[in-house]
């Protein structure tokens, strides 16, 4: 019988790929609580109609749909947002604003696998509700900077643009709804004829191809350019103020390498304000975005809420850094071997062993039998820093002798001095 392979697009992680993914996913908690989030755990299963209520139509057709044994059609979460309007409409809707939930796991999409895509990938999730201020717009992005800067990342930079200037030109010149977010569909993927094409009116046409063309790596410049095209266009005009405002107190608070783009869209129909990715310049693929969503919550049977949120691509993130290998990568620890030399010896070398894991450190204990050899080549081939050989001669003055297994060094050190120089 062949060996059971897994199911394409989705992978298992291990070793020190499930080390780093545990350390990534541990630093976006500790953004979450630096910036005041509260965890929170969703389903991975939600029904069909929760799930599909907003999300665009490729997400809807690329969502792992099922029936389950009550006969309900249900589905594997796409993505977290739908999930938390849900707590904020039942479990959280008497909690003080703004709710600020913070949540990491697995989504489902089924999708082509390549590099950096996946049919079941890793995310850490942030919303904000019930703020409409550009205070709140402005610290999702800021926390997004501070989670990748914690992680070492270089050279990353925000795409930023505005979905209100967009619907706003839209929505004046009688764009339905349905429309607009099949032209918004097709900007996403920069299928700008295709998008043009569905609207009928020649100077919405003319002003939309005109916002496409508006390129300017200095971000004053762009708005500026913005507020001359949508002087006519009241929403859109608002908007741009909105974009302007929300990127002054941005630049105004942390160093961010950003550029504006004015025909930016996503793929979710739900967002109604400022939008977002970042990226690399080694990867095509961004690897977080967000936004802002004030009609959401209403959707799901709700009070009219204020919203912004984003998601940061946990497997596209480890990439990234492995693309730039970056010290992050270097500095996560897999601990030490301890090993005695001889049988009469494991009593002892097992309080060691306690000993360290008391101070924090990982600690593997030789439960094989090896000989000295062998457990030391198997320490190597597990990638652990260290092997901590307890012999009964260093053992009677207190000492034991440590091996560095990457440098290929040894030397003998006190017992009590044995933390410190792990660490």
């Amino acid at each position: 019988m062949p060996a059971f392979q897994t199911v394409r697009g989705m992978r298992d992680l291990l070793g020190k790929d499930a080390q780093i993914f545990s350390n990534t996913l541990a630093k976006a908690q500790e953004t979450a609580f630096l910036f005041g989030f509260k965890e929170v755990f969703t389903p991975h299963v939600e029904h069909l109609d929760l799930l599909s209520a907003k999300t665009g139509d490729e997400i809807r057709q690329r969502m792992f749909i099922f029936e389950d044994l009550g006969k309900r059609q249900v589905a594997l979460r796409p993505e977290f947002t739908a999930s938390i309007a849900r707590l904020v409409t039942s479990a959280l809707k008497n909690e003080p604003k703004p709710l600020k939930l913070f949540s990491t796991g697995t989504v489902y999409r089924y999708d082509e696998p390549q590099k950096g895509r996946y049919r079941e990938f890793w995310q850490s999730n942030f919303e904000l509700i019930g703020s409409d201020k550009p205070e709140a717009d402005t610290e999702i992005i800021l926390l997004t900077n501070k989670f990748l800067q914690t992680l070492g990342l270089q050279n990353y930079v925000f795409k930023i643009g505005h979905i209100g200037v967009i619907k706003g030109i839209l929505s004046h010149d009688g764009v339905d709804e349905k429309t607009q977010n099949a032209i918004l569909q097709r900007m996403d993927k920069k299928e700008y004829d295709l998008a043009l094409k569905l609207i009928d009116s020649e100077k919405c046409r003319t002003t939309l191809q005109s916002l496409i063309n508006i390129k300017s790596k200095d971000w004053h410049d762009t708005v500026k350019q913005l507020s001359v095209l949508v002087a006519e266009y009241e929403k859109a005009k608002v908007a741009v103020e909105n974009l302007a405002e929300v990127i002054t107190l941005i630049t105004s608070s942390a160093e961010i390498s950003l550029n504006v783009e004015p025909a930016f869209a996503r793929g979710l129909e739900y967002y109604t304000g400022i939008i977002f990715e970042v990226y690399i310049p080694q990867l095509e693929i961004a690897i977080g975005g967000g936004g802002r969503y004030d009609r959401l919550i209403e959707a799901f049977g709700g009070e009219a809420t204020a919203a912004v949120g984003c998601a940061h691509g946990i497997d596209r993130v480890v990439i990234a850094l492995q693309t730039q290998n970056t010290e992050y990568l270097t500095n996560v620890k897999l601990g030490v071997m301890v090993i005695p030399v001889a049988e009469s010896l494991k009593v002892d070398a097992l309080k060691i062993a306690q000993m360290l894991r008391d101070c924090g450190v990982s600690v593997e204990f030789e439960l094989m039998g090896r000989k000295m050899g062998k457990a030391l080549e198997d320490a190597d081939k597990r990638g652990l820093e260290y092997a901590i050989i307890v012999g009964e001669r260093e053992l009677k003055e207190g000492c034991v002798v440590v091996k560095d297994l990457k440098k290929r060094e040894q030397t003998t050190l006190l017992i009590t001095e044995l933390v410190e120089k792990l660490r």
